[in-house]
């Protein structure tokens, strides 16, 4: 499989204009790209999937283990000539505290993949030979194999930027010139979802592709692919994590503008565990899908759709409805503000007694988290990793049930989200492939659950 990992000094530099890009530029030429995204982003997958029109996937050392990586890589990567992988942050940045586990080198060793760098050469001329000196030196069995020039001012800048690269014997693989319609529209917590942008998101990854198709040299990024030695690794089966439950469970996951957060091996397992997955979108469908038993409501922009979510009573009706009536409930983020009493004062599905309100406060990282409860999810004591990533803040009624406990960067004790009745409610985001016994543990009570009609009994 030819592979190559799409990485940078630091956050914008220009790797998802590159990746995003390069994946819908190779599309076009006829080949078929398998695209990924180092570490936990849910955005910018939903453009690698515009790109190329397959899933766009997660490779997350922290979430899922690094043992893991290879196998999700050559299950994503599964039927196609080349596989991209755009990186996180700067090359070497993973978790805080690790050294360096997670990051963009991390995850491009695991799969023994040669780099693509991509430098924002604006404000900087023969000192780029230094920069790329010491990240290739950085860590020699990160093979850099090639560099992308962005930004770049004129014709005098690429000539004096060539000859740096070619000071520390790297090849120039493409330049891009300085141009704001390259870019993707962002918004407070990164970009803006390519489901919620619509056509636009379409127009902007085309005008992309022309763009790198104009200034990359494609064959000299396949040839750099194919420098990849041969992967010996069995892709990740996910009929080989669950076992299937009696009969089909009907299980809706929202999707849809607003609920955009979420995994694909999330249903690949689902249905590996004998659900049948339907997609139920909040912002349009009045209705569960029928003989609905289970509810995943995944993380996204809610807040960005409050009105119209609110508007939606019928549905709202449905989902109230279903949770009260013990039937397993599996939310997170987006999908617990959702279940709130109200989001920024519009009426929410009033499941979780809690408000939630937009703040000026960003929520990042990782959480090592263990759960103090049973619950349709896991036992009490079970322990995960999972990342936080929200601008929002949910009130705390008195003697709620948290989902997870955990110790804060200042070790002092945090007790997150809602245990109630069958609903498993967190601002925590989960990988279902760390622990798939997570999702068999829910199929299987959703196989256990009566098809929702109205509320049977209160919490």
């Amino acid at each position: 499989m030819k592979r190559l990992v799409v990485a940078a000094p630091a956050s914008g530099s220009g790797k998802t204009t590159v990746a995003t890009g390069l994946m819908a530029a190779l599309r076009r030429a006829g080949d078929r790209v398998a695209p990924f995204k180092v570490g936990p982003d849910y955005i910018d997958p939903g453009y690698h999937s515009v790109a190329t029109g397959r899933p766009g996937r997660n490779l997350d050392a922290v979430m899922v283990g690094e043992h893991r990586v290879p196998g999700l890589f050559a299950h994503g990567a599964r039927g196609c000539d080349i596989a991209v992988v755009e990186g996180v942050m700067g090359l070497f940045d993973g978790r805080v505290d690790t050294e360096g586990v997670g990051s963009t080198a991390h995850v491009a060793k695991l799969l023994s993949a040669p780099v693509l760098f991509v430098v924002d050469a604006r404000g900087q001329s023969r000192s780029l030979a230094a920069l790329l000196h010491g990240f290739r030196g950085y860590d020699p069995t990160v093979r850099l194999g090639g560099v992308v020039l962005n930004q770049v001012g004129s014709a005098r800048h690429e000539q004096v930027l060539r000859q740096a690269c070619a000071e520390v014997g790297l090849e120039v693989l493409g330049v891009l010139p300085r141009d704001d319609a390259f870019a993707l529209p962002s918004r407070h917590l990164g970009l803006v979802t390519a489901a919620e942008h619509g056509a636009a998101a379409v127009e902007a990854v085309e005008a992309i592709a022309d763009a790198v198709a104009r200034h990359v040299d494609l064959d000299g990024v396949r040839a750099l692919a194919a420098q990849a030695p041969a992967l010996a690794v069995p892709p990740w089966d996910p009929a080989a994590e669950v076992e299937p439950v009696v009969g089909s469970p009907v299980v809706a996951v929202a999707g849809g503008a607003a609920f955009t957060f979420g995994y694909a091996e999330h249903v690949e397992l689902l249905r590996a565990a004998g659900a049948d997955v339907v997609v139920v979108d909040p912002l349009r469908d009045e209705a569960l899908p029928a003989g609905t038993t289970g509810l995943v409501l995944p993380g996204g922009f809610p807040e960005q759709h409050a009105a119209e979510l609110s508007a939606n009573e019928p549905l709202r009706a449905a989902v109230t409805s279903l949770a009260r009536s013990g039937a397993p409930v599996h939310a997170e983020c987006g999908g617990l503000l959702y279940l709130a009493t109200s989001l920024d004062g519009a009426p929410m599905c009033g499941v979780v007694d809690a408000d939630g309100a937009m703040t000026a406060r960003l929520t990042l990282g990782y959480r090592d988290a263990v759960a103090p409860h049973d619950s349709v999810l896991v036992r009490a004591g079970a322990r995960i990793t999972g990342h936080e990533f929200h601008r929002t803040a949910l009130s705390v009624p008195h003697g709620a049930k948290p989902a997870w406990r955990w110790r804060g960067h200042d070790q002092r004790p945090v007790a997150e989200g809602f245990v109630l009745g069958g609903v498993h409610a967190s601002y925590l985001h989960t990988h279902p492939v760390s622990e798939p016994g997570v999702v068999a543990r829910f199929a299987r009570a959703c196989a256990a659950a009566a098809p929702c009609r109205e509320a049977t009994r209160p919490w």
